[in-house]
């Protein structure tokens, strides 16, 4: 998974690897998090904390399995849009037109697509 942002920040070894489980889960609980990283409670929550401030994540609070917690997420930023595209078209997914799959502009975007492989 690309770290742009994080490269050119000064991390951690403990932040970036909190970074980079973000980043791979696209989203995961604070209360998971630290324990994927083996670390306490308290040493995830700074982590956590530290990635916000250097805004190379969010944070929202939310309940998780009866529990308060946060849901930690990539900024846009670090999201790869690059997975939308075929060619120079953008998916015609996206929106809120529902799209026939027989339409002239999913089928083009899929050939481009399919051209993209070789």
């Amino acid at each position: 998974m690309p770290m742009s942002a994080a490269d050119e920040v000064d991390l951690s070894e403990d932040e970036r690897a909190a970074l980079e489980l973000i980043l791979e889960t696209r989203g995961i609980h604070q209360s998971e998090l630290w324990k994927e990283l083996d670390v306490s409670s308290r040493k995830g929550s700074r982590l956590a904390e530290s990635l916000v401030e250097k805004d190379l994540i969010q944070r929202e609070e939310t309940v998780y399995e009866g529990h308060n917690t946060y849901f930690l997420m990539p900024t846009a930023r670090d999201l790869d849009f690059s997975l939308l595209m075929a060619g120079d078209m953008l998916s015609p997914f996206i929106g809120e037109e529902e799209v026939d799959p027989r339409s002239d502009a999913f089928s083009q975007w899929l050939m481009n697509l399919a051209y993209e492989e070789y």
